[in-house]
């Protein structure tokens, strides 16, 4: 019974531990599938549970009831610990799922975030490029060379060593790889590698060589070259090697490039290439380190043989340049070379088994002769003799005796007698020009000597090398603003040049400096180093074995600047206006010029949709602005712009966006335009635009300027609260060194309109070179304000303005422009002249500056003046406007500051602004420059008076003076006048004039008032002189000059001239202005509808001493339009107009052609046909001759005049007359014959006068331009 009690329970268990699997199945799949509840799998269970108790009772039928309910009762208490078990495990399961799934989450995340990272990275990957490239660098000789460079990529390259192993086994090759990309140096093309001069090292991404102790051998071009799987990117420095200084004052440089060749026992033969300077000596090194002289005479040609070597020694070479001065610094020596028989490898037989030809001719004794016997090297000093060894030679050491003969002679002299020859080469030098030599070698050995060797065919010393002839055609051209290619022509005949040598000098100074001390063999060179808008000239020599050249001829001076390019595309083109059948664009400038100012615009348009351009201007737009007509409402137009300067026209610009063509009826105004960005400063700037074309409903009432910080950012905030009323705004408050831009927005009563394009980005900081415009006073006394430009070209204008768009009045002040200044000078100040003053460069609006001209500077009242009271004391005094008590005055005499002493007193009334200087007596040391400087808080001034030793004389003696001087002005009737003052005179004082030291009587003189003129109705070049005027009488006198220059004798006739009138010809139009008179430097120029009007066939300009005009031959309807005359006069250009059409010309083409008809029926009429120029130019002193051919029947009556007065035939002038012919001859012409001459001939028929205008000039004067000149 216990027994089947036992078994029972152990199936029990069994069922019980199935039951557990079951349950852990179905938990899992619970957890896992999430299709079942726990309920659900507790009722599965249960059911189990119940299955396997009918399946124990069934096996149990035998047990009685007792044993069944204590086995039934300890199932229930087990079944219950098993569930409580199972509850636990099933808790701990379910938290493990959900943390494994928390964990896949997260993994899963982690994949796709790293995939994205992957696709950046991707996407921001650059291949390696050099953002440092090398740099060139200019160094003594026998200094360290370092050159580096960095690369850069994405991902960032690594850059390590690597060795490799070439063909020729050099081990320790070393290369840069970065990131399976190489670097390498190269020089002159070749590959460098590490070497005892040469040192590569990398660091992270930079590398770097050094070459150590640089010679001359070592200038060029270096270049680092990046292999990469796109290609090979390259970046190139030159390294220019100066000449170490001079070993002597004077002395040459170093030769170059010594290299050693036909080494032999006991003979070398060396070549080398000239510096510089002219005159080389060789040195050579020898075997106990000592350097020995290797020749005795100094060698002018750069090869030379080196002979009596001893055989097996290690040997050096290095030549030293010598001039007139002395020895220069010895070349860079040469590699080490063992002097041996350069044929014993060909002794050798066999491979395995070495077996030499001594052995094999060990029984050969006496030697057998040379053979071949002739010239290796022939110069015209000496000649190398070459030889082939015996064959067999035998076993002994060999020598040689050398022997010669003069040709037709049999006897025979030993060259060789004092030196041992031990190779089959020998130097002869003691030959004598012109005659011929044979030469015979024997072989020496211990047994004997041989038979002499078959003589050599004559030798005789060669003709002198030539020096090349110089290179020609030397040019440079414009390329950076620091370098310039040179190239030039090469001789015709190149045999034997090396190379070049190139210098330059600045323009003007022939200070010659060497630009490459190794010649360079091309025929273009780009010479660097250069000083920016410095004019330079350039000149090249050939490098030769036989020495330098001469210097080629100078090249054209060239000045340094940028070479010029077709600028770069506009943008942000811009729509400002459409009215439906017409758009008005506008554009922004492109960023660079071309190193030209952009000349105008050329526009595209198409429809949209469409893929043809079509031009929409033919000629070039000057301002960026343009309204595009006929087109079609409703649709839509893109645009592009192309910039064009005087090299081409550049690239378009982006395509505009597809604007609707519909006409603007909206009430808010348009988009200003041309935003413009100046005066940037630290932290501040100015910003300046356009009002817009579009004004909606109202009038614009102020402007909206918005900002944003970036140079992409789209978050714009409102600068300031207020409006404002101009179209230029200053901000500031900026963040020095951030970046901003700006928009503006028009605003009117219905709003706010559109927003204009964003500026370009500006970063708000002080660039290097910013100049300020300054204030000052010259040495006049006026007031000027002055600005420099850090950057000009030949092309760039200085633009003064007020308040940024208004001109500048030309009558009150003066402009002028020095190199890179411009100075405003303020000829009579006045409160008129306040305000905003603004200068900027015309090519680089940027190049900017302004000035606030306020009350700041200290107002004027009163200019110095000088009183002399009767006791001969003196007061010198000015005024300003009131001062203040914190007023300061300083008082300079002769650039030192004075101050009261008993002689001289000084006073200063604030409250009036009168300052004074009091002397009681003044002397000669009292002579100099007054000068008053003023403060006033922030206003300043300063006021000078030069006082001199006219003063002094007045009062000293107490007499009469002038209280105005001399001084010329010009009245409305053109005349000249001469003018001056005189004070304290009495009765008995007398007034005269002097001209050139003769008394000049036309003067008035009215001793009331004490002026005194002299009227010059008519000015000639005769008026030009030194005037003076003198006012004396028995106190004492008074002189007044006046240097009346030739062109200052002119006064400005134009502004009397006439409005433009015609006249019609036989010939055609006569357009003509009438003068008072003609002066010969006096510039006109004609034009037609805007356009200059040049000399040709149908038209003719001319001039007379009371005209100017110009001929219109045949005149057809083309001719009808607006007629200009531009008259200059050395200081203002005056016009006259004529519009010659409607009725006028029809009247003037009427006349004309009853004129032209007239002549053609009467030929008879007098006329000058040829003969007589414009304008004729004479030197002072020769004689002139006029000569005229007449024609017409009778024959005409001839009068010469001269200034419309007829000549009479005389000493000074002689007339002649013929039918057909007239000539007048002005002997020994002077000053005063300059003028106007005329022919007037006449007869029954008509009557014609031709003028010519004579200018005399002085000797070593230059003629008038526009004169024929006559000797």
């Amino acid at each position: 019974m216990a027994y089947i009690t036992h078994q029972s329970l152990q199936r029990l268990q069994r069922s019980y531990c199935r039951m557990e699997q079951c349950s852990s199945s179905v938990v899992s799949f619970q957890q896992h599938s999430q299709y079942y509840t726990r309920d659900k799998s507790y009722n599965i269970m249960k059911q189990q549970i119940n299955n396997n108790q009918t399946n124990l009772n069934y096996f149990m039928l035998y047990t009685n009831r007792e044993i069944l309910k204590e086995t039934m009762a300890a199932d229930e208490e087990y079944e219950r610990e098993q569930w409580t078990m199972f509850g636990n495990e099933a808790e701990r399961v379910e938290i493990d799922v959900i943390r494994n799934q928390q964990l896949l989450r997260t993994r899963v995340n982690k994949i796709a975030l790293r995939k994205q990272v992957q696709y950046l990275e991707q996407l921001s990957q650059k291949a390696p490029d050099f953002p440092i490239p090398l740099r060139a660098h200019t160094v003594w000789e026998g200094m360290t060379v370092k050159l580096s460079c960095t690369v850069q990529g994405c991902p960032t390259p690594k850059t390590f060593l690597n060795s490799e192993v070439g063909k020729m086994k050099v081990i320790g090759h070393k290369s840069i790889i970065l990131d399976f990309l190489a670097c390498f140096f190269y020089f002159p093309g070749v590959q460098l590698h590490q070497s005892s001069n040469v040192e590569i090292k990398t660091f992270d991404t930079k590398a770097v060589i050094t070459l150590r102790a640089a010679h001359k051998e070592d200038e060029g071009l270096y270049t680092a070259r990046l292999r990469t799987t796109d290609g090979i990117q390259e970046h190139s420095a030159f390294v220019y090697l100066t000449d170490a200084s001079a070993a002597v004052v004077g002395g040459p440089a170093s030769p170059l490039a010594v290299q050693v060749s036909d080494v032999n026992k006991d003979y070398v033969f060396l070549t080398w290439q000239p510096p510089s300077a002219d005159g080389a000596s060789p040195v050579c090194d020898l075997s106990q380190g000592e350097w020995g002289r290797c020749n005795v005479d100094i060698q002018k040609i750069c090869h030379y043989p080196v002979f009596g070597l001893k055989e097996g020694t290690l040997y050096q070479f290095r030549v030293r340049s010598v001039n007139q001065a002395g020895a220069g610094r010895p070349s860079k020596a040469t590699k080490p070379v063992v002097t041996a028989d350069p044929l014993e490898h060909t002794r050798t037989m066999g491979r395995t088994i070495t077996i030499t030809k001594d052995e094999l001719e060990g029984r050969i004794k006496a030697p057998f002769p040379p053979t071949n016997v002739h010239a290796c090297e022939v110069s015209d000093t000496y000649v190398v003799l070459s030889w082939t060894e015996p064959e067999p030679r035998g076993r002994e050491p060999l020598t040689f005796y050398v022997e010669r003969s003069l040709t037709g002679k049999n006897s025979w002299e030993m060259v060789s007698l004092d030196m041992v020859v031990n190779s089959p080469r020998f130097p002869v030098f003691d030959l004598v020009k012109g005659k011929q030599y044979y030469f015979r070698v024997r072989s020496v050995n211990k047994y004997g000597v041989s038979d002499p060797s078959e003589p050599s065919t004559p030798i005789s010393l060669g003709k002198a090398q030539a020096v090349p002839v110089p290179p020609h055609s030397v040019m440079a051209i414009r390329d950076t603003d620091t370098s310039v290619l040179v190239q030039w022509q090469e001789p015709k005949d190149k045999n034997g040049i090396l190379g070049y040598y190139l210098y330059y000098s600045e323009a003007g100074k022939h200070n010659w400096k060497t630009v490459n001390n190794k010649p360079f063999a091309k025929n273009r060179f780009t010479v660097h180093g250069l000083k920016t808008r410095k004019d330079y000239v350039f000149r090249v020599k050939c490098v030769s074995r036989a020495g330098n050249s001469s210097y080629s001829d100078e090249s054209q001076p060239i000045m340094i600047k940028s070479a010029i390019h077709v600028p770069s595309a506009p943008s942000a083109i811009v729509l400002l206006l459409c009215t439906g059948s017409e758009m008005v664009l506008g554009w922004r400038a492109p960023f660079s010029d071309g190193g030209s100012p952009v000349r105008g615009y050329y526009l595209d348009q198409k429809e949209k949709g469409m893929e043809i351009w079509r031009e929409v201007n033919v000629k070039p737009v000057k301002e960026r602005q343009f309204k595009v007509c006929n087109l079609t409402s409703g649709h839509f137009y893109q645009f592009r712009v192309f910039a064009a300067n005087v090299v081409g026209i550049g690239k378009p610009s982006e395509p505009s966006e597809a604007f609707l063509c519909e006409k603007w009826t909206m009430p808010e105004p348009g988009c200003p335009y041309d935003l413009e960005i100046r005066e940037v400063r630290n932290g501040s700037l100015v910003l300046l635009w356009a009002a817009p074309l579009y004004e909606g409903r109202s009038p614009v009432a102020g402007y909206l300027l918005e900002i944003s910080q970036g140079d992409q950012s789209e978050n714009w905030t409102a600068l300031g609260e207020k409006t404002i009323s101009d179209t230029h705004y200053k901000v500031s408050g900026l963040q020095v060194g951030e970046t901003y831009r700006f928009r503006v927005s028009a605003i009117n009563e219905a709003g706010v309109g559109h927003a204009s394009l964003p500026s370009e980005p500006v970063i708000a900081q002080t660039q290097p070179g910013t100049k300020n415009i300054e204030i000052g006073v010259d040495d006049d006394g006026f007031i000027f304000l002055g600005y420099e430009a850090a950057e000009m070209n030949d092309e760039s204008k200085f633009l003064w303005s007020k308040n940024y768009t208004d001109p500048i009045g030309a009558g009150r002040v003066r402009a002028e422009t020095k190199t890179n200044r411009s100075v405003l000078t303020f000829t009579d100040p006045s409160e008129e002249d306040l305000g905003l003053y603004t200068v900027n460069m015309s090519d680089n609006p940027q190049q900017s500056s302004s000035y606030d001209f306020t009350a700041e500077v200290i107002a004027l009242k009163s200019a110095w003046q000088v009183e002399v009271s009767e006791k001969g004391s003196v007061r010198l005094w000015l005024q300003t406007e009131s001062l203040s008590n914190a007023a300061e005055l300083r008082l300079i005499f002769n650039d030192r500051e004075i101050s009261s002493t008993p002689h001289r007193k000084l006073n200063f009334d604030k409250a009036k602004g009168l300052v004074e200087i009091l002397f009681d007596q003044l002397s000669q040391e009292d002579e100099g420059s007054y000068t008053a400087q003023l403060r006033d808080g922030r206003a300043k001034n300063q006021f000078t008076l030069v006082f001199y030793g006219w003063i002094i004389i007045c009062f000293v003696f107490q007499g009469p003076y002038f209280q105005e001087f001399l001084s010329w002005s010009v009245n409305e009737d053109c005349e000249l006048i001469l003018k001056c003052k005189v004070t304290n005179a009495k009765k008995e004082t007398s007034l005269k004039w002097f001209k050139d030291g003769l008394e000049v009587t036309q003067v008035a003189y009215d001793p009331s008032t004490g002026v005194s003129v002299l009227t010059i109705p008519q000015v000639t070049k005769k008026e030009a002189g030194s005037y003076r005027a003198v006012v004396s009488d028995g106190r004492g006198e008074d002189v007044s000059t006046l240097d009346l220059l030739d062109e200052e004798s002119h006064p400005h006739i134009a502004i009397s001239a006439s409005s433009l009138k015609i006249q019609s010809t036989g010939e055609g139009f006569k357009l003509y202005c009438s003068l008072k008179y003609y002066i010969s430097f006096l510039k006109t120029s004609w034009y037609f509808k805007e356009k200059r009007i040049d000399e040709e066939a149908r038209t003719k300009p001319g001039s007379s001493m009371q005209k100017v005009w110009i001929e219109i031959f045949n005149p057809t309807e083309s001719d009808k339009g607006k007629y200009t005359l531009e008259m200059f006069d050395g200081k203002e250009t005056h016009k006259r107009f004529l519009d010659l059409s409607g009725k006028a010309f029809d009247d003037a083409l009427l006349e004309h052609q009853r004129l032209n008809y007239f002549c053609l029926f009467v030929s008879d009429r007098a006329k000058v046909t040829k003969g007589l120029p414009d304008v004729v130019a004479i030197m002072e002193g020769k004689s002139l001759c006029l000569t005229c051919y007449i024609d017409g029947e009778p024959a005409p009556e001839i009068f010469w005049l001269r200034n419309d007065r007829e000549i009479f035939s005389q000493d000074h002038f002689t007339i002649t007359k013929a039918p057909k012919c007239s000539s007048i001859t002005i002997n020994n012409v002077n000053m005063e014959d300059s003028g106007k001459y005329s022919i007037f001939v006449r007869n029954k028929y008509g009557s014609e006068t031709v003028d010519v205008t004579v200018s005399v000039y002085k000797h070593g004067e230059k003629p008038p331009a526009n004169a024929v000149e006559l000797s």
